[in-house]
């Protein structure tokens, strides 16, 4: 049998075992509780004591002017509450949420995507509402958004492709905006995008303007994905009141950029970080990221405008005041990772107005507010040429003179990791058989190593600006990561739906892993029964990830089907050989690790580092946190992978959670000193928040897990003071 034949059994297996699937899985409904709502309103602070929008407020700065908690007493607190947002239907659920703190009621959303309202002070449930998402979650909620006029107040909240009005106060659907209380943000885009299970899905909330909900989304970073146009939506009504084309079409700005019909084909160049407002200006400061597919883009040759563009756009009109493109036609997912920040410079004796886009490459970009003109020197970053047929890179890229990156750019036989002798050996031996030696070396066929890796550098946790010192704080990522590509012959679904995306990355092209910690793929059927894979691959095992929480079941079943006889004629090295239209594709997202799993490249591999932006320099940078198998060892002080942002306070300190040994931190902001730690139920990959309630400051974050393999957990931790110290 021929692999055409057999792919079309698997298919025909596949769509039995979705019917089969039905039986096995399923969804829940809506719960609500009003109780005590007015309690623990009477226990509110003032609007500025509070966290009423995501980050803190609408400049993105990550700041509390709290200082009841400082560095005199930092080592003092202690958990106040604990509250369970309900059990993760799936393994590998995540939390990833900012909660919001308004009027004293904390606003959040579980693993499963249930939005609920808690008494900020006590942790005590006051309303749930559960949208129905069942057993698939899509993307992680990384929080909601809040309006409010007189008794009308709102709490914003997106579940899938749909983005909900609830009533703040009573946790009902407001049945008079939208169709009954949501708007389908896969409406409206001038094209059918309702084959593609992601959609425009809401995982970064939108961001509240006077009347206006500002809001791009999360799409698919595949063919066929959804384009990335950014929108606004009346508060009130749900009514579109703007919208901005983010892959321009006939006759606006920067169509010559891409090809005549790409607004038709191409997705993505989405804004699915978050979006920062001046308010004194009217100014919506837009990150967005990399046209679709990653790392390929011969179907979209040019520079591709307004993909990885930093956008200023009237807040209330959606028309572009001015824009500076970061990446030009990018094919390294160089997607700009969170929402700016507003800060101001002084220069000359005068303060201007500027904002600060960190990013995956680990540069900062500053420019001025009004005009778009770079604060700091820039200069062009020479790109390697691409070795990938049909493929056009750009010549090179605009990076700043100043700041300094804050992670390192490079790797070189010098700086493998040297764990053990063993270890470098082999980690120099596989690097010398890639491309590498710069910052921007394109994916290829041999595989190109990317420094610092696919998820930065900097992430979606967002950086803290401290006004009184003039700092911007950023975690950063410090793993290589290899871009390799295989030429594919048909329209076989193992390229994309199974294989390439789910399983390249650690078991190979070959299909055969690395003989040791990761097995062969061959012969699946000889070893176990179909349901016992199935279930391997929803819920993982080891270091495989499970595929639960972004797959759905009844894809899910499809693709352990088609998984399960694989034989070594399927594997993708031998693509390139069959015959069929050949077309290049990725080889799935990997990072250059050991064969423990652990980074490739030499420690640290998680910084936290302090950027004076006034003087363009580094103040200070640290390892950040650890991995279990690091500690396991008896060593620490290597830094791991981090998600989740920092926050600055007035008192002095930098909070942070976001590392794989479950940790939540303080640090004295002047220094980068360790002043205070506790260990979470599970890891916490979220930005805390700070805010007031009963005249006490708290510190709240979600410790949800579910990433680096680790359980997932559902727990909203809370800190405070004794109440003894004031």
């Amino acid at each position: 049998m021929d692999l055409g034949e057999r792919t079309k059994e698997r298919r025909v297996w596949g769509l039995g075992l979705i019917v089969a699937g039905i039986l096995l899985e399923g969804c829940g409904g809506d719960v609500v509780n009003v109780a005590e709502l007015e309690a623990a309103r009477a226990k509110a602070a003032p609007a500025e004591r509070e966290w009423r929008s995501y980050l803190g407020d609408l400049a993105s700065r990550q700041w509390s002017p709290l200082e009841a908690v400082d560095r005199s007493n930092v080592h003092r607190l202690e958990r106040v509450w604990t509250y369970h947002a309900g059990a993760p239907a799936s393994a590998g659920l995540q939390m990833q949420v900012n909660p919001l703190i308004v009027e004293g009621v904390l606003y959040g959303v579980s693993p499963n995507l249930t939005l609920f309202a808690v008494d900020a002070a006590t942790g005590k449930e006051l309303w749930r509402f559960d949208p129905g998402v069942g057993a698939w979650i899509a993307s992680p909620s990384r929080g909601v958004a809040w309006w409010g006029d007189g008794e009308d107040s709102r709490i914003f909240f997106g579940a899938q492709s749909f983005l909900y009005a609830v009533d703040a106060r009573t946790g009902r659907r407001v049945e008079s905006f939208g169709d009954g209380g949501r708007i389908d943000l896969r409406e409206g885009l001038g094209r059918d995008v309702s084959a593609d299970l992601m959609g425009v899905t809401v995982t970064t909330p939108a961001t509240v303007f006077e009347d206006l909900l500002l809001i791009g989304g999360r799409v698919n970073e595949t063919e066929g994905a959804a384009p990335g146009t950014v929108r606004a939506y009346d508060a009130r009504t749900g009514a579109l009141r703007w919208a901005f084309h983010t892959i321009p079409r006939p006759g606006e700005f920067g169509h010559e950029t891409w090809p005549a019909e790409a607004w038709q084909t191409v997705g993505g160049a989405n804004a699915w970080a978050g979006i920062t407002v001046d308010v004194e200006r009217g100014l919506a400061f837009v990150p967005t990221g990399s046209a679709t597919p990653d790392f390929y883009g011969g179907d979209r040759v040019g520079d591709n405008l307004f993909a990885n563009t930093l956008l200023a756009l009237d807040a209330r009109t959606g028309e572009r005041v001015w824009h500076q493109q970061l990446v030009r036609h990018d094919v390294w997912d160089r997607d700009l990772p969170s929402p700016p920040n507003l800060i101001e410079l002084e220069r000359d004796g005068v303060r201007l107005p500027a904002v600060a886009q960190t990013t995956k490459q680990g540069h900062t970009y500053v420019f001025h507010r009004e005009t778009g003109a770079p604060l700091f020197p820039m200069r062009e970053e020479p790109v390697l040429p691409t070795t990938i047929e049909g493929e056009v890179v750009a010549s090179s890229q605009p990076i700043p003179v100043a700041p300094p990156p804050f992670v390192r750019q490079t790797l070189d036989e010098g700086s493998v990791s040297d764990r053990t002798p063993e270890i470098e050996a082999a980690l120099r031996a596989r690097l010398s058989t890639m491309r590498s030696g710069g910052l921007y070396v394109p994916p290829s066929i041999e595989g190109s190593i990317l420094v610092p890796g696919i998820d930065g550098g900097a992430e979606w946790g967002g950086a803290a600006w401290d006004v009184s010192t003039s700092t911007l704080y950023v975690n950063a990522n410090q793993v290589a990561s290899v871009l390799q590509m295989v030429e594919a012959a048909g329209d076989t679904e193992l390229t994309d739906t199974a294989y390439l995306g789910l399983c390249a990355g650690c078991h190979g092209l070959d299909l055969k892993g690395d003989g040791a910690g990761i097995p062969s793929l061959i012969g699946i059927r000889d070893r176990m029964g179909f349901f016992e894979f199935h279930a391997l691959l929803r819920d993982g095992r080891g270091r495989m990830p499970p595929v639960a929480a972004f797959m759905p079941w009844w894809q899910r079943y499809g693709a352990a089907w088609l998984l399960y006889d694989l034989d070594e004629e399927d594997a993708p090295i031998h693509w390139v050989e069959r015959e069929g239209e050949k077309r290049v594709t990725s080889a799935g997202y990997k990072d250059f690790t050991d064969p423990d799993g652990l980074p490739g490249s030499a420690p640290p591999w998680g910084t936290l580092t302090a950027i004076d932006l006034m003087a363009g320099g580094i103040r200070w940078q640290i390892p950040l946190g650890d991995y279990p198998e690091i500690l396991a060892e008896g060593r620490s002080g290597l830094g791991s992978q981090n998600y989740g942002g920092p926050v600055v306070t007035a008192g002095g300190l930098l909070f942070i959670a976001a590392t794989p040994d479950k940790k939540i931190r303080a640090f004295d902001k002047e220094s980068g000193a360790l002043l205070w730690e506790d260990t979470l139920p599970f890891g916490a990959y979220a930005t805390p928040a700070v805010y007031e309630a009963a005249g006490r400051q708290f510190l709240v974050l979600a410790a949800g897990g579910g990433k680096f393999q680790q359980s997932s957990g559902d727990a909203y931790v809370a800190y405070a003071l004794p109440e003894d110290v004031r």
